[in-house]
């Protein structure tokens, strides 16, 4: 046997390989999207709950919290959502270059987030002196919650950036692309978490 023959035979043992556990990956991978729901929803609903437990809100001596940038802030995330997609439809259809340039415009607009996110905390801890651990349950709860939900948006900004690094060496194939995905479900879970947090912390 040839040694062509031989890597067309390990090149279609790994796709069939792939195939097999593909559904799998899928099933492993949402049902962490799953875990981290319950995770994000304990936390909001023990806010709800302390919100409503009788004083008025915001507690005295805090602010509400400004509405306008949080707005421009989320577009900013909801915009790496739609290039997100655009990214994952523009690999399955072989445009290469669109599907590069939209993935880097998610990473753009995710560390834009990011550093919006880092100025509204430097001016509520040192303008208006709203602390995590000195400003009772809306302090505790507003830097816990967006905090973790920042965590999440740091991780998916590193975990994109390998998807570069990887789709550069030629590790996806229009065949094989799971990577991409799990990227695309994860970066739209992302946003609509900060759907759920910019509600109840800005709106209501």
């Amino acid at each position: 046997m040839s040694v062509a023959s031989l890597a067309r035979g390990a090149h279609g043992e790994l796709d069939q390989l792939y195939i097999e556990t593909r559904e799998l990956r899928l099933q492993g991978f949402l049902l962490f999207l799953v875990s981290d729901c319950v995770l994000f929803s304990s936390f909001i609903f023990a806010y709800l709950y302390l919100r409503n437990s009788g004083q008025g809100w915001p507690p005295p001596g805090i602010q509400r919290l400004d509405v306008a940038f949080a707005a421009w802030n989320s577009v900013v995330l909801f915009g790496s959502g739609a290039t997100m997609h655009y990214a994952l439809e523009n690999f399955k259809h072989g445009k290469w270059m669109a599907y590069m340039w939209f993935l880097l415009a998610t990473i753009v607009l995710g560390a834009g987030f990011l550093g919006g996110q880092a100025y509204e905390y430097n001016h509520l801890i040192y303008a208006e002196h709203v602390t995590w651990w000195g400003s009772g349950i809306f302090g505790a709860s507003f830097f816990t919650l967006t905090g973790m939900h920042g965590m999440h948006v740091f991780f998916g900004v590193c975990y994109l950036t390998v998807l570069v690094l990887q789709s550069s060496a030629g590790v996806y194939t229009r065949g094989k692309y799971f990577g991409i995905t799990a990227g695309t479900l994860y970066w739209h879970f992302v946003d609509v978490i900060w759907v759920v947090l910019f509600s109840i912390f800005y709106l209501l």
